[in-house]
């Protein structure tokens, strides 16, 4: 009993086993020896077998890792399908808007424009509001919505960028990338046979003369031969909003600074111009909208030193404020020098365009304020400083110094105290009985 229990194990084995090999392709030989029925199979078909085995084993497992997708990159498809169906709405419904508009304005919608739509805009529904931020717009939405950020990570999560565990690669991939260049900078300034010491010396006064007046541009032509730094007027850093639109990252303030500390360390490096082409990458053009004749020339005493004069209003006081170019940083008001205003925050706001401009040590300022306190007084002449060194520095430097609001008058005064209250807006307590 147990023998034919054994028996028909063994022809049950033998049965797998042949439909095995025949999924394989391999074949049997029938074999008959002395009553006996024997299974052989020829080596050729034994290594054929196992060969076979191998490549289906190898493209089982390569299916099965195309197959395991990570969660990061599940979650990115999913969202990457809300999106594109989100912009495809939007841009449906846009294609609508203007084909209306287009037809209410009788054009023809094939051949019509955004200036078109702004114009249409501006006639069907006028606004009076001065921010233009404000008004009634219709933009592309790829203009109004900001672009989904791509994949950092392949299929099975295993990030595309060396920086990506940083949080923004993008980011600390230019800091490295101005690493880089200062290294390159420096390589090429020792290799012209200036030591470290002379290298440092030169960098101060390229950093010195960056913004310097147009009296001391003699002065520059003896570190022309040596100087060779990247030309930035009229252009500035990319703002931090644009950045991020740019990167599609979201940076902080403390993080933005930095970089532009780094780029200024970058430029004023006195080979700055071999690179100059990264930087221009991360820098706009800046609109000067300030004219030869808004800036009045240098006038010149006895001497030859270059000297600027303008008055400054603030409240009820009144400044008239004398700009001397080569000097040392000198500053007296009505005689004295800055301590005579007490509060550190009064001190602060006068020297705020000289620090401004870079000229804290390079001009000497001359004073006089009546009227008012201490707080008009010193914006007083902080407008008026404002205004003297517009001749001092370059049309695009006075076009910062516009854009920070240095050279527009703060008309802020007291509220006068209006009838029937107490004062400008504080009312009398209401009694019923």
């Amino acid at each position: 009993m147990h023998f034919t229990k054994g028996l028909r194990g063994l022809c049950m084995g033998l049965q797998d086993l042949r439909l095995f090999y025949a999924g394989q392709n391999i074949t049997f030989k029938k074999v008959a020896q002395a009553g006996k029925t024997n299974y052989s199979i020829s080596s050729r078909s034994v290594s054929q077998a196992r060969s076979e085995t191998e490549l289906t084993t190898f493209e089982m497992n390569k299916h099965s890792q195309k197959a395991k997708i990570s969660k990061a990159m599940k979650a990115y498809l999913q969202r990457s399908v809300e999106h594109d169906k989100f912009m495809e709405t939007k841009i449906t419904e846009y294609e609508i808007g203007k084909r209306h508009l287009a037809n209410m304005m009788g054009e023809d919608p094939q051949t019509f424009t955004q200036d078109d739509i702004n114009e249409a805009l501006k006639y069907l529904m006028p606004s009076g509001l001065f921010e233009p931020k404000a008004r009634p717009s219709m933009n592309h939405p790829l203009e109004d919505y900001q672009k989904m950020k791509e994949a950092e990570f392949d299929e099975l999560g295993r990030p595309y960028h060396t920086l990506f565990y940083t949080g923004l690669p993008k980011f600390f991939s230019i800091l490295q990338q101005i690493s880089f260049k200062a290294q390159e900078l420096d390589s090429l300034l020792y290799s012209t046979g200036n030591k470290p010491a002379e290298s440092k010396l030169l960098s101060e006064l390229v950093m010195q003369f960056r913004f310097a007046a147009t009296s001391y541009l003699d002065e520059l032509a003896i570190l022309k031969d040596t100087v060779v730094v990247c030309n930035i007027h009229g252009s500035k850093l990319f703002t931090k909003e644009k950045l991020e639109e740019k990167l599609l990252e979201k940076i902080s303030d403390k993080l933005y600074e930095h970089l532009c500390l780094s780029f200024e360390r970058l430029i004023d490096h006195p080979y700055s111009a071999t690179v100059g082409d990264f930087i221009m990458q991360y820098r706009e053009p800046v609109t000067i909208s300030l004219y030869a004749e808004d800036i009045p020339e240098l006038m010149y005493n006895e001497k030859g030193v270059p000297y600027m004069t303008a008055t400054g209003l603030r409240k009820k006081s009144k400044a008239e404020v004398t700009v001397y170019g080569q000097g040392s940083g000198k500053f007296t008001v009505n005689g004295k020098d800055i301590l005579y205003f007490d509060s550190i925050q009064d001190r602060e706001q006068i020297m705020f365009p000289l620090q401004y401009t870079g000229l804290l040590r390079s001009v000497d300022v001359e004073a006089t304020a009546e009227g008012g306190g201490h707080s008009g007084q010193a914006g007083a002449i902080r407008y008026a400083i404002s205004s003297a060194l517009k001749s001092f520095v370059s049309p695009s430097m006075a076009e910062k110094m516009r854009i920070a609001g240095l050279l527009t008058r703060d008309a802020r005064k007291r509220e006068r105290k209006k009838p029937g209250q107490r004062r400008a807006r504080a009312k009398y307590t209401w009694k019923k009985r």
